[in-house]
């Protein structure tokens, strides 16, 4: 197969996606849309014997002020085959199409786990406490071909990005955690969830939580319960336009592609959550709740209605979306893997974020400035 690399219409990009199981929602042509900050492209490698396009990507270019040179930024892609024994026809291309556009570094996420952990092996390493991240625990499931691909890129000149710091406030997580749903019922799904979990759903219908899904008219009371969680988690939010313009982009591109969910008490709205679905992979986007009434565990009643939903839908994947790997009870980031890990799921390592420095100069500068930052 003799490959070759065009710009190609939004049209083409998301009829490949389409023949798939699944990709990431941030290599969907309408999440260009969304990142309205930077210039987009969609990209495609054809087979020159078959016409057919056999890969694509959403390019997200950020400019440098007062100068003519970007930053390429492919999030959780390109989509592509990743464990071709020939990379560099998949790549090269790539890298001499961004140069010609300007770019003069390009960033990169392969879709690409390497490592995966159960709940089960997660928690009996916090118990020994002979552990302090994920990374110094034994998988339950490992891809020796992902190893492979990394010392790959390494060799074509790709330099590894650190756990945190993509630049421009856009890094995706290393590490995540999901709740396979395939091959298994809901009552076993819902067996695999811990006591407090369990417990935490019963609490929430005894108490008369409601979770309903919302419009687009209420991703104002989601926003409203957002910036109070905001405040209490020290982040700086995403202003209500930002939602309204993923909402419009999204469902114009497919009517079920992002949906909102609030948990009601007593008509007031508790918590609310975003999700997203793509082929058979569904995402826990966004997260909100309120300081009070946390006691009927509105939280926990909405995770569980959208597992059901992403269920109903065939999904193969509930995915938590990120984590920190570590294992540290006094490591602030802790209580996130410790509120997933009661889902009964697992914990997955992604490839990472890569860099190729298509200007040295200019990419050093720019990682410079971002390591001030």
């Amino acid at each position: 197969m003799t490959l070759t690399l065009r710009t190609i219409t939004s049209e083409e990009h998301l009829a490949f996606i389409r023949t798939l199981p699944s990709a990431s929602h941030m290599q969907l042509p309408s999440w260009g849309e969304v990142k309205a900050e930077w210039r987009t492209e969609s990209i495609g490698w054809v087979d020159e014997d078959s016409g057919q396009i056999v890969g694509v990507a959403l390019v997200l270019y950020r400019q440098l002020p007062k100068l003519r040179r970007y930053l390429a930024y492919l999030p959780e892609g390109p989509v592509i085959d990743w464990f071709d024994p020939d990379l560099e026809r998949w790549l090269q291309p790539m890298l001499a199409h961004l140069r010609a556009q300007g770019a003069f570094s390009v960033k990169m996420g392969p879709p690409v786990v390497i490592r995966r952990w159960g709940a089960a092996t997660v928690k009996e390493a916090i118990a020994a406490k002979e552990a302090k991240r994920l990374r110094d625990i034994e998988p339950d499931w490992s891809e020796p071909r992902a190893f492979e691909l990394a010392d790959r890129l390494r060799r074509a000149g790709w330099l590894q990005g650190e756990d945190g710091g993509a630049g421009f406030g856009d890094v995706q997580p290393r590490y995540v955690f999901q709740v396979p749903l395939a091959d298994r019922s809901l009552d076993d799904i819902q067996r695999g969830f811990n006591q407090q979990w369990r417990r935490n759903i019963k609490k929430a219908e005894k108490s008369g939580v409601e979770v309903v899904q919302g419009g687009f008219e209420d991703l104002a009371a989601f926003h409203r319960l957002y910036l109070v969680t905001a405040e209490r988690d020290h982040f700086t939010p995403r202003p209500l336009s930002y939602f309204q313009r993923m909402w419009t982009a999204l469902n114009a591109e497919d009517p079920n592609r992002m949906r909102l969910y609030l948990a009601c008490h007593e008509g007031e709205a508790l918590a609310a959550t975003t999700m997203l679905t793509v082929g058979e992979h569904v995402w826990y986007s966004y997260g909100a709740s309120a300081n009070h009434k946390r006691e009927v565990k509105p939280s926990n009643a909405v995770q569980w209605r959208m597992m059901r939903d992403a269920y109903a839908l065939g999904a193969g994947r509930y995915d938590l979306r990120g984590i920190s790997d570590t294992l540290d009870e006094s490591d602030h980031l802790f209580g996130l893997i410790q509120f997933k890990l009661g889902t009964g799921g697992e914990a997955a390592e992604y490839l990472g974020e890569w860099d190729f420095p298509l200007n040295r100069v200019l990419h050093k500068a720019l990682d410079l400035y971002l390591k001030r930052r």
